[in-house]
Formats: C-alpha cells, structure tokens, sequence
C-alpha cells in the first residue's frame, strides 16, 4: 500500500495491544458537503409530523456524529459524473435517504435482541438513552423516512424518485439479509467459511454501499439529461460510468467491513468509540478468523487496488472517490 495518498494521511495498521494511532483525516474538500447533507436531514425532520419524543429519538440517533459515509459516496459518486460545476447536489435526497437506513440498521442493531450495545459513537446507544421501546420505533421511523426523502418532491422529479428508491430497497434488502446471516445464519450447505463471511459482508454492509454509490451516480446522470424514461443510461459512455462506480463500490463494501473486523481485534473501545472484541466473544464469521490478520490486510489491499481501477473510466472527476477509498483502507476506528 502506498505510504500517502492525496488528501488523506496514511498510517500502518495498528497490532494487537498497540497504542491506537491517530485516525486518519479525509480532506476538507471530501468532508465539505456535510454540513448541506445535515441541514437537508434536519430541515426534513423537522417538517414530519410525529410525537416530539420521537422525533428527539430520530435526531439523537440521526444526527449525533459518525463518518457519514454512506451520503459521502453518493455525493461524490454524483460529482464523478456531474464533474465541479453541478457536483453533488442533486444527490442531496439519496444522501438523506441512505443516511437515515443507515442510522436505522445501528439502533437496531445496537438492541439487546440483537448485538447488545450500550455505546455508539462514544455516547450511549439510542435504547439506553431512550429506552428500548422508543429505540424500535425510531428505527421504524427512519426507515419510512428513508423513503420518504426520496418521494417528498424536494430534489428528485417522480421518475428519479421511484429509481433511486428501488436502489435503496435493494440496498436495505441486501442489509437485511446479510444481518440475518450474521447473526441467525441459514447458509445454503456446502459454502466453506470463507464463501460464507463474503456472503455476510457483502450483504450486510456492501449492499448499502453499493446503493449509495449506484444512487448518487443515478441522481448525476439524471442531472445531465442522460438518463432514458425507462431509468437506463442514455450513451454507451454512461453505462460504462454507472458500472464503473458498480465496481468500486462492491470492492470498497466488501473492503470497508473487512477493515471493520480488523479494528474489532486490533483497537480499544475507547478508541473506536464502541465496543470491540464482540465478534470474536460472539463466535462470528470474520475474515481474521477465516483468514487471520496478514491475509485480512492482503485482501484489503487487494480491494483498494480493484476500486481505484474501476475508477479509472470517470478519469480527474473521480479524485474524491480515491481519496476516500484511501481513507478507508487505513482508517483506525
């Protein structure tokens, strides 16, 4: 892996009982978008008529801290397309809408029925702020909100709306699934344990990746005129944009949880702001448990490779893309 890469500083992976470096930074111009990402969740919070309970419930949750990944892609996916001048505005409402499922999947996740959390984002997770009820209803809430961003009209013609959100179901979908796999199992017989953990993470944190990235890359071709009435690219060039942000998203999915097991039994949680250690105590399928820590880091190097090829079709417009898969390689919690 290279020792820097453009807007990001690059740090050696952390060994067991080591003292965590400190976390990588993205630069300014990667995290810029995120105060209009935030503004356009909290002004659409803020007109959803609901009990002021939950709605407290929803912003702690919603809009408490945390990477924000998942609206950085599409943002930058639509940029890739749109190039400097449009950027990522018209992503505005697939940034909102994979926010909210993501923030969603957390405090479910987090619930004693499932992971047992009690600290997300070094501050306790939604069911012990809130209770455990409340919990269960605003994930409910943030799901249907999550819809609800892309068909509200406020960035998206009706068209675009029903495409992107049924990038988004499949996305959740595929969230959904891989959660199943992780936690409750129901593998097809006959996959060996690597095959296995692939299907898991894929599914569990790729698949909204992927929806993240293939809906900010929609919102961009739609912004240039370049998307058919059937929601299909327009031009050959198109088509080969849209799968080339397809490729570096699956690489970067399955790259980011891959990483994600790494931290899980290499950093403290008070580094990582949450728990560690979880997965191993709850016997999960985890690629250092499959294939130990040097090959865990060999196929995260391997992953970064493939997404900064894939990216080689969108040429200088792609730049941001890159930076974030570098960040992601080496990030430290």
């Amino acid at each position: 892996m290279a020792a820097h890469a453009q807007g990001v500083a690059v740090k050696a992976p952390a060994q067991p009982g080591a003292l965590p470096p400190s976390d990588p930074a993205l630069a300014d111009s990667i995290v810029a978008p995120l105060p209009a990402i935030e503004a356009h969740l909290d002004a659409f919070l803020a007109q959803q008529p609901m009990p002021e309970t939950l709605r407290a419930a929803v912003r702690y949750a919603l809009l408490g801290g945390g990477k924000r990944l998942r609206p950085l892609l599409a943002w930058h996916a639509c940029a890739a397309l749109t190039g400097p001048t449009i950027a990522g505005t018209p992503a505005l409402d697939s940034c909102g809408a994979v926010e909210l499922v993501h923030a969603f999947s957390l405090v479910h996740d987090d619930l004693p029925a499932m992971d047992d959390d009690d600290v997300r984002r070094g501050r306790p997770t939604l069911h012990v702020h809130a209770g455990e009820a409340m919990a269960v209803l605003a994930g409910d809430a943030m799901l249907n909100l999550a819809f609800g961003i892309l068909l509200s009209g406020r960035g998206s013609a009706p068209a675009l709306a029903m495409l992107l959100a049924r990038e988004l179901t499949t996305g959740t979908a595929g969230m959904i699934s891989g959660q199943v796999y992780d936690t409750l199992g129901g593998f097809a017989s006959g996959l060996s344990e690597h095959q296995r953990v692939v299907m898991v993470h894929q599914n569990k944190t790729g698949a909204l990746l992927r929806a993240s990235c293939r809906m900010g890359a929609l919102a961009g071709l739609d912004a240039l005129g370049l998307l058919t009435p059937a929601g299909t690219p327009a031009t050959g060039q198109a088509a080969a944009k849209l799968e080339a942000v397809t490729q570096y998203a699956d690489a970067v999915g399955l790259m980011f949880q891959i990483v994600d097991d790494v931290l899980d039994i290499t950093q403290t949680a008070e580094h990582a702001g949450k728990k560690t250690g979880k997965d191993l105590d709850a016997g999960k399928l985890t690629y250092p448990g499959v294939l130990g820590l040097d090959g865990s880091r060999a196929e995260i190097r391997r992953l970064e490779a493939q997404a900064d090829k894939a990216l080689d079709t969108l040429g200088p417009h792609g730049s941001a893309l890159r930076q974030i898969t570098a960040y992601l390689a080496v990030r430290t919690r």
